[in-house]
């Protein structure tokens, strides 16, 4: 659909901006601009084309869903089954495991986008958006190959999601140990292969610091796990299903701290007691600390059974780095060849989104928790910040689509309105013509 008003904000911005020394393409789009394309943004996209609106997606990278494409390692597979990660209205290929590898996951959301003809602006680095109260409108301005894109719209959505961002620690003596070794984050990680023989100690206890310490064991490396914080580990699958389905199912009949102990007594039988492994569980249950801080149960793939038989080492937090070596806080130190970062990501909105309303300038997620943080004021959206996954961004992105669809229905009673006005007005002074 294209407003009325479409034209009259071409020509005014065109107007605002001339005498500027910079070039500048002013782009006004009638639906709105999604900043990412990763799961959240395409799901988004494909929920208002499946009503008739069409959006612009702006993407830094040169691809879709870049942080799996680019940033992953070989051996990763979805950690949930596959209904459970399933982007709105397509499901995954019947002949997909119930964990699709990497490479299967970047077919579907390649055949995701292309089945919603789903075409984003790559390499396009949004510096920043902010909201025109004179226009009424979010004025998000890109850079890219061809310059500077300055674009117009109602709606903005917010995809860039929870891990737009390495977190990357710094750590006393770090340059001293790189100019020696390795040190990397695991976004720069691709396999074990690379660390044959070697030293590696990796900083960081989630599931990718966990499979990572198995990739590297399969490889012949020498991995040691540092373990600073309390954890959560569960089998990914119990009684003959997996882990995540069986708590999902249960909290639909039991509370959440019952479902909790159960998990954990099921887990000790299968696992054995892990604080015996030097990875003590924190005091919350896996559901609830889940709930309350987004931190993620690990689901072992095989690393416990590697840090049972040794080929694990299982390391204290750092107290400082040295050339070749690593001082621990237990006043142990180590020889390591390279050193791992699987320390996570974090989100990247302040950097680029001017508003004090939705987003907490401190962490870039939604000040208000789910289920609620996903709309804000003037037609903000947020997609992909629910802690949740996958499954969290495409209820959202259903959400998104349906609200800006009641918006858009709107506009278009209000055009039809103005239309039958200006109609009626002609004609009854081509009438007083005659």
């Amino acid at each position: 659909m294209d407003f009325c008003w479409k034209r009259e904000m071409e020509g005014k911005l065109a107007h605002d901006h001339r005498g500027m020394t910079s070039p500048r393409r002013i782009c006004v789009v009638t639906g709105p601009v999604i900043v990412g394309a990763g799961p959240s943004g395409l799901a988004t996209a494909a929920c208002l084309k499946e009503r008739g609106i069409t959006s612009v997606l702006l993407e830094r990278s040169n691809c879709i869903a870049s942080l799996w494409q680019l940033k992953t390692y070989d051996r990763l597979h979805l950690h949930l089954p596959k209904q459970f990660c399933e982007l709105p209205i397509i499901p995954f290929p019947g002949d997909f495991p119930t964990y699709p590898t990497k490479q299967q996951f970047i077919e579907y959301l390649e055949d995701y986008a292309r089945r919603f003809d789903i075409k984003p602006e790559f390499n396009q680095t949004v510096e920043s958006a902010a909201f025109d109260e004179n226009l009424g409108m979010w004025r998000v301005t890109s850079v890219g190959e061809e310059g500077t894109t300055e674009y117009v719209c109602r709606w903005l959505v917010a995809a860039t999601g929870e891990n737009a961002e390495p977190v990357v620690p710094r750590f006393e003596g770090m340059d001293k140990f790189a100019a020696a070794g390795v040190v990397k984050h695991t976004c720069h990680y691709k396999t074990g292969g690379d660390f044959a023989g070697k030293r590696v100690l990796v900083v960081g206890c989630g599931n990718s610091g966990m499979e990572v310490c198995l990739d590297l064991c399969n490889f012949g490396a020498q991995p040691s796990l540092v373990v600073r914080d309390a954890v959560h580990v569960l089998p990914r699958e119990m009684l003959g299903t997996s882990t995540f389905g069986l708590s999902m199912f249960l909290l639909k009949w039991l509370p959440i701290r019952l479902v909790d102990r159960f998990l954990l007594v099921v887990s000790r039988f299968i696992l054995g007691d892990t604080t015996l492994l030097g990875l003590n569980r924190p005091r919350l249950g896996p559901l609830e600390l889940k709930n309350i801080s987004g931190k993620t149960p690990v689901l072992d793939v095989g690393t416990l059974a590697k840090i049972k038989t040794g080929d694990i080492k299982v390391c204290s937090g750092i107290r400082r780095l040295k050339r070749h070596e690593v001082e621990f806080d237990n006043g142990k130190t180590e020889r390591f060849d390279a050193i791992i970062l699987a320390t996570g990501y974090k989100s990247n909105v302040p950097s680029w989104l001017k508003e004090n309303k939705m987003f907490s300038k401190k962490d870039g997620f939604p000040i208000q928790e789910f289920p609620e943080g996903w709309r804000g004021e003037c037609g903000l959206y947020a997609v992909g910040f629910t802690k949740r996954g996958i499954s969290g961004a495409s209820m959202d992105a259903k959400r998104i689509a349906e609200d800006i669809h009641k918006c858009w229905k709107q506009d278009e009673q209000l055009q039809c309105k103005l239309g039958k006005r200006m109609k009626r007005k002609f004609s009854e002074s081509d009438c007083g013509g005659n």
